[in-house]
């Protein structure tokens, strides 16, 4: 039995010191197949810990349905993690943001326009309990204090950036410490006095999290938490990307500058990421900052292990650090995985997304256009149509609040998209005697993740209008997108411009290996590989690229299925392998 505890300013395990050399790797990230590589690729580098969120709405995605198997088996994550000699913290606390969709929380909670969230509030308080009731008995064996690996839990997550609720922190303290989670407890904060302020309580260890600067951080966080252990909870050595920006790059040898001066202040820490993994379906975040600010696919986030698995720079420069400080073992990695360039596949099957409504949804009659969380929908895309009266002259359609990006058509004809960073663009629509059928069809981008946003709901939030009317009666299409099992196909060559539209294809490969779809030459959707969800391309980049893992491949025949929204010139995609995220 291993346990953690603190004695002044060090950390001690069974009565010896430690120095904590943790990498995040996010289980929910990365195939379960390749869960032991990334591991040992992490033991390897040297490090004795790994760190891991626990994402809420991937283990609870309807209330009280929960689901540990597969690429959600936690419990495994961890037991493979104690097997390759790793120590392991985790962070189940109800809020993780990550830039993972709505920061780990459950879309279904907003179904009640009330909650209130991440605060004393006993609607929310009750929620978490019967996720707790669920989620921490599985802990329970795996705890250090019960001879497992994990030897720390997070109650909560950057608390101090949202709010100063302590009573709140002091329940979920209290909850985990109740259901027998007696291991070392901590919270983390960015190193400011508000944040170390609102994020604080009493018997609970606090972290900073922070990506430079070392010495005043840990000058900041000693002000607050005198005679303690001092670490970085988040030492950011990359960064994420959304849409429409350049790919974020940093440094290895600043990376491995500020890691020596961290290690040499007898601090511990844990890279966030190792390795960052994918932001497979629909479950990208989002940020709100200058605005509305989607995450991309690919959560590489330019660290020490790259998205599919291989050591970047990062890794050797931070291996030397490391050795500097710990007697390591010679360089000893997994042999690596496989990448194969397969080459073109045409997509020579198509179903426009109007003619298959039936097959993949049931229409809703509602007053008034409401939203995903309204209807029980949480994530891709939702389908309003109206008949509109007529004839009416040109006249401007205005969205009230519409989250995220809206297609607008009538009678069936693209008239211009509407999305939630410029809606104020002009759409004039003109309405002939007899009326003319309104459609307008919105993807949910992904959820805010952090900041005062956080109640980020989907669809059209409030109304539409046709100039100063509301316009009312609505048919709705709820489309998750997560099982196009029953749509079938037309085979034929045309191309639907501006029309979304699903294409389809075949693979043919001989042996499996990872591999990377090329989208250039599509303008913006989903891609799917035997019916697993890869996650959005959209043009504006900066990824052009999606990440195909082996096991989501099989020998023989593997169907390609793209939903596009605007069309392509060209019904082609290409296998390649490399990636291009920039």
């Amino acid at each position: 039995m291993s346990v953690l505890t603190t004695e002044n300013e060090q950390f001690m395990i069974n009565g010896e010191p430690i120095q904590i050399i943790s990498g995040a790797i996010h289980y929910f990230r990365v195939v379960p197949e390749y869960w032991k590589d990334r591991l040992l690729k992490l033991k390897a580098c040297g490090f004795n810990t790994v760190e891991t969120y626990v994402p809420w709405n991937f283990h609870e995605p309807k209330p009280g349905e929960f689901q540990f198997e597969g690429q959600a088996d936690i419990v495994k994550f961890i037991e493979t993690a104690a097997e390759i000699g790793l120590y392991v913290i985790i962070r189940p606390s109800p809020y993780i943001c990550a830039e993972w969709e709505f920061g780990g929380l459950p879309s279904w909670l907003l179904k009640d326009q009330g909650m209130r969230l991440r605060c004393y509030h006993a609607p929310f308080l009750k929620r978490v309990d019967e996720y707790y009731d669920v989620l921490l008995p599985k802990f329970k064996p795996l705890l250090c204090t019960n001879g497992g690996p994990i030897i720390a839990m997070q109650i909560e997550n950057e608390y101090g950036s949202y709010g100063n609720d302590t009573k709140y922190l002091e329940y979920l303290r209290d909850g985990m410490a109740s259901r027998g989670m007696d291991v070392l407890l901590f919270t983390s904060d960015g190193p400011t006095d508000f944040m170390f302020q609102g994020g604080m309580i009493p018997g609970v260890l606090e972290t900073a999290n922070f990506g430079s600067r070392p010495e005043e951080s840990f000058a900041k966080l000693e002000e607050y938490q005198p005679n303690a252990p001092k670490m970085c909870m988040e030492f950011w050595n990359g960064w994420f990307d959304h849409w429409g920006e350049e790919h974020h790059t940093r440094n290895a040898d600043d990376v491995a500058d500020v890691l020596d001066r961290m290690l040499g202040m007898n601090a511990s820490v844990n890279f966030y990421m190792f390795h960052g993994g994918t932001n497979f379906g629909f479950f990208n975040g989002a940020n709100h900052g200058k605005g509305y600010e989607p995450t991309i696919t690919s959560y590489d986030y330019d660290v020490l292990i790259d998205e599919s698995g291989t050591p970047t720079d990062k890794f050797f420069k931070v291996r030397e650090v490391i050795s500097k400080y710990v007697n390591l073992e010679p360089l000893n990695l997994p042999e690596p995985i496989k990448k194969k360039a397969y080459g073109e596949v045409h997509l020579t099957q198509q179903k426009r997304l109007f003619d298959g409504l039936p097959q993949l949804s049931s229409p809703i009659s509602k007053t008034c256009p409401e939203t995903m969380e309204e209807i029980g929908q949480d994530y891709g895309f939702i389908l309003y149509t109206t008949h509109v009266s007529g004839p009416r002259p040109e006249t401007k359609l205005n969205l009230q609040d519409v989250h995220d990006r809206a297609l607008i058509y009538l009678d069936g004809e693209f008239k211009g998209v509407i999305e939630r960073w410029n809606e104020d663009t002009e759409i004039l629509l003109s309405i002939p005697d007899g009326g003319a059928t309104l459609s307008i069809l919105v993807e949910n981008m992904g959820r805010i993740n952090y900041g005062p946003k956080l109640k980020d709901y989907k669809g059209i939030t409030e109304g539409v209008r046709l100039g100063a009317q509301f316009l009312y009666h609505w048919t709705i299409h709820s489309l998750p997108l997560n099982d196009l099992t029953g749509l079938t196909f037309d085979t034929d060559y045309e191309v639907y411009s501006e029309v979304p539209a699903f294409y389809k294809g075949t693979l043919h490969i001989n042996e499996v290996s990872d591999t990377f779809i090329n989208t250039e030459g599509w303008t913006k959707g989903v891609a799917y590989i035997n019916g697993f969800n890869l996650g959005r391309y959209w043009e504006i980049g900066p990824q052009k690229t999606l990440y195909v893992p082996a096991p989501l491949l099989k020998e023989g025949e593997n169907e390609i299925i793209l939903f596009e929204l605007h069309g392509t010139k060209n019904r082609v995609v290409t296998f390649s392998d490399q990636p291009k995220l920039s």
